[in-house]
């Protein structure tokens, strides 16, 4: 009776702030009153009271961080950022705000904004339990599950009993120990000159804790020829922010380098930057060795990355660039990719470099890219599309060139 009898006297009170055009009450008493609104599914009469209360009193953080999280409720993500910004821009010491504004982004599919506030609000809060568990959330959701089970196992030993973090630790665990076995498809068809060229890839990979290993074989039919080759690749975990890739391969056909070795250490950066470095050598007759790094950078719920490769040469060296861009939806398993790049590298270009590999690596190319990427609804199946097109000049015709237009189509399982 008595919360009836508020509301009663709230709403004819509106009538009143409605013909003032603003607000004079007490503030605490509408605010309770447009909290009971919220709760009792009238959600848009209570933000347009809160509203009305906060043109009066603006710098009312409780009233507005409960605005925010009203919005956040009902999927208005970006104004619950608006207001959320607006409280922690001011007062950046209230703990329960920065926990809604960093749900407001999980919720909203951006686990990369989500990491970045969450890392801000232990500066403030350190060893906070909850902030903690939202970083760890944030990381898993960026596709960063290694460096979320340190989070989680970091916070258990602050908080041993914290039953949701254990839950949360034996997931990631599954996670992390994961069996994924994949196969690609692609095609590559020329203007002139060359038969149509396929590659096939069928890779087991085993994740654990420690890193990844993953186990390749690449078919392909080119030149009217089949080849095969094998290849290991480790994503060794050497501290908190910090891991390697390492490659080694062989093959007995000369579509293939005899021997392909490399190896690359990523870093991440303040910011959401992540910087890597590194080399590959591939042994035909004689052996090219090419120098790559890599800038990555995470913005809210996009990646943007820019690799180079840098392949020394007679009469000097050849230099290759490509930039990525991908668009996150739900996850790190859905997105949308664009990439555009420029010159010629070995490591990427399908060619057999046995003989004039120095006149083969200055051929000049450009090239454009896109990609559809997406999953099942538990991300046990993930299938990719993807479709380029290239204009490279001809190694035996200086001068001239080639449109190729390639096509590819993946899949990949996981199971324990």
């Amino acid at each position: 009776m008595k919360t009836y009898s508020l509301i009663v006297f709230f709403l004819m009170s509106l009538l009143s702030f409605g013909q003032q055009r603003a607000f004079k009450g007490d503030p605490d008493l509408a605010f309770e009153v447009a909290r009971d609104l919220a709760f009792n599914k009238n959600r848009k009469q209570a933000q347009d009271s809160l509203k009305l209360i906060l043109d009066k009193y603006p710098n009312y953080h409780d009233i507005r961080s409960f605005l925010g999280s009203t919005y956040s409720w009902d999927g208005e993500y970006e104004k619950a950022k608006t207001e959320f910004a607006y409280v922690l821009e001011r007062s950046p010491n209230r703990l329960d705000t920065w926990e809604a504004a960093i749900k407001n982004e999980l919720w909203s599919g951006a686990p990369f904004r989500a990491l970045e506030m969450a890392k801000k609000a232990l500066r403030f809060f350190p060893e906070n339990s909850e902030i903690m568990y939202l970083i760890a959330s944030a990381e898993d959701g960026s596709n960063k599950q290694e460096e979320a089970l340190l989070t989680l196992e970091k916070l258990l030993k602050l908080k041993p009993d914290y039953e949701r973090a254990k839950v949360y630790k034996e997931s990631l665990i599954n996670k992390l120990s994961s069996n994924v076995i994949a196969f690609k498809s692609s095609a590559d068809v020329y203007s002139e000159v060359f038969d149509p060229m396929q590659f096939y890839l069928l890779k087991y990979v085993k994740r654990t804790k420690y890193g990844s290993i993953h186990s390749k074989i690449n078919f392909s039919r080119r030149f009217q020829s089949n080849g095969a080759q094998f290849e290991v690749d480790l994503y060794p975990k050497i501290t908190k922010g910090l891991y390697a890739y390492l490659n080694f391969g062989m093959a007995d056909s000369f579509l293939y380098p005899d021997i392909r070795y490399g190896a690359e250490l990523y870093k991440s950066l303040p910011k959401s930057f992540e910087a890597s470095l590194g080399f590959r050598t591939l042994k035909y007759s004689a052996t090219t060795n090419i120098y790559t790094g890599s800038l990555g950078w995470y913005t809210g719920n996009s990646y943007w990355s820019f690799r180079t490769y840098v392949t020394p040469g007679d009469p000097g060296a050849s230099k290759s660039g490509t930039l990525n861009y991908r668009k996150y939806r739900s996850d790190a398993y859905n997105y949308f990719s664009v990439s555009a790049g420029a010159g010629f590298s070995p490591d990427q270009n399908r060619f057999d470099f046995s003989e004039n590999a120095d006149e083969i690596i200055n051929l000049k190319s450009q090239k454009l890219n896109l990609g559809y990427y997406f999953s099942s609804k538990n991300n046990q199946n993930a299938w990719g599309i993807q479709g380029g097109v290239s204009h490279q000049e001809i190694s035996f015709n200086p001068g001239s060139y080639f449109w190729i237009y390639s096509f590819s189509l993946s899949w990949e399982i996981k199971f324990r």
